[in-house]
């Protein structure tokens, strides 16, 4: 079963996913919305952070926001990797390695308005 994370809670992290299986699935989606798609469904704009499915787009909200969405997404999909959809943030998490890391010559990540 995967962890739900949240940048701050201690997860294994890494400069290089040097531990992460998944990589070869990155896709480099179009995000699919400017904020959390299921929030955004809801009626509801009451997220914290934002998070980037990596295999379809989805944009899902933190842990540390009432819905979860992310998180939700990442198991009701098995899609294993997100990136932060905030701005500045350059960070991937994955799932089932429970790892945080950075990639050396990735563009910048996206983020929304």
């Amino acid at each position: 079963m995967w962890r739900a994370h949240s940048p701050g809670d201690r997860c294994r992290t890494a400069a290089m996913a040097d531990n992460c299986a998944h990589l070869d699935q990155i896709a480099n989606p179009e995000p699919g919305s400017w904020g959390c798609e299921d929030c955004l469904a809801a009626g509801n704009e009451n997220w914290v952070h934002l998070r980037l499915c990596e295999i379809c787009g989805h944009i899902g909200c933190c842990d540390n926001s009432p819905g979860r969405h992310a998180t939700a997404h990442a198991r009701g999909t098995e899609h294993p990797l997100i990136r932060s959809y905030e701005p500045g943030e350059d960070w991937f998490y994955c799932y089932p390695d429970d790892l945080m890391f950075e990639l050396s010559g990735a563009p910048p990540g996206p983020s929304h308005p």
